[in-house]
């Protein structure tokens, strides 16, 4: 095993793989925007991925109790709700801020260690929303959508460094994660109303039904341990669906199919 950071570590996905990853014997350092009790084998270290000094004085402190980092898991996000007529640009700007820009704040802190030891793994948290992105949800989807991208160049970019980056992508997964969603970016009198609220129905029906973030939390243990790790995980009940779908079909089917399951 070895030292791991997680990101955003305080709730759902985050704190289910930190505590199922500490039950296997890792060294696990999980981040919150707000000093935590450790627990369960966790260490908590206070990050805001959206403040550089922030990052740095956290991966500054896992570095100097754990000596050396083995592997960090990019997990931080949030989410917004509003179409994308009606999403201010500060908004659109702060669904980046932490899913995209956290990520590389916190690249750009670990990678240097990591390179000069010439091995580790890098996990970085996206969505299949970024390959069936979801309506009124186009700004979270874009954002996981630009985080596949950079893991793919990143993956490349590693190669000589022995550094292994995987792209880990959830499905609707059963967390809180609907509690922490912005869901009023668009105002009551949006032209979109009414599909907003059929829409909005549907996301609150499916993820208590979706599997439970213990699935992604062993995924990331394979991830972090198989000999050679894939370039991307898929996870959840839409794990085979999404990439089928999209590799098969036309776009003009495929964006159907998703308008059809959130109620459009």
């Amino acid at each position: 095993m070895g030292s791991v950071l997680i990101t955003g570590a305080s709730s759902g996905i985050g704190l289910t793989t930190a505590t199922h990853l500490a039950k296997l014997g890792w060294q696990v350092f999980g981040t919150s925007r707000k000093p935590r009790k450790d627990e369960a084998g966790v260490h908590f270290v206070v990050m805001d991925v959206c403040d550089e000094a922030s990052v740095r004085k956290g991966v500054e402190e896992v570095l100097a109790q754990a000596g050396q980092l083995d592997a960090v898991v990019c997990n931080a996000g949030m989410g917004i709700y509003g179409a994308v007529e009606d999403v201010s640009i500060e908004d659109a700007q702060a669904q980046f801020e932490t899913n995209f820009f956290g990520v590389l704040r916190v690249l750009r802190c670990v990678l240097p260690p990591l390179r000069k030891r010439r091995q580790g793994r890098i996990l970085l948290v996206g969505s299949l929303s970024g390959r069936a992105p979801i309506p009124f949800q186009a700004h979270y989807s874009a954002s996981k959508a630009a985080i596949d991208a950079l893991s793919g160049a990143l993956r490349n970019e590693l190669v000589a460094f022995g550094v292994a980056v995987s792209l880990i992508e959830p499905g609707d997964i059963d967390t809180p994660f609907n509690d922490a969603m912005r869901w009023e970016t668009s105002p009551e009198a949006s032209a979109y109303r009414e599909q907003l609220d059929r829409a909005e129905g549907a996301i609150r029906d499916s993820l208590p039904k979706a599997p439970p973030a213990t699935d992604v939390a062993r995924c990331i243990a394979r991830a972090l341990t198989v000999r050679r790790p894939r370039a991307r995980y898929t996870v959840g009940d839409s794990a085979w669906l999404v990439p089928f779908a999209r590799r098969v079909l036309p776009d003009r089917v495929s964006l159907d199919l998703i308008r059809r399951h959130f109620r459009l």
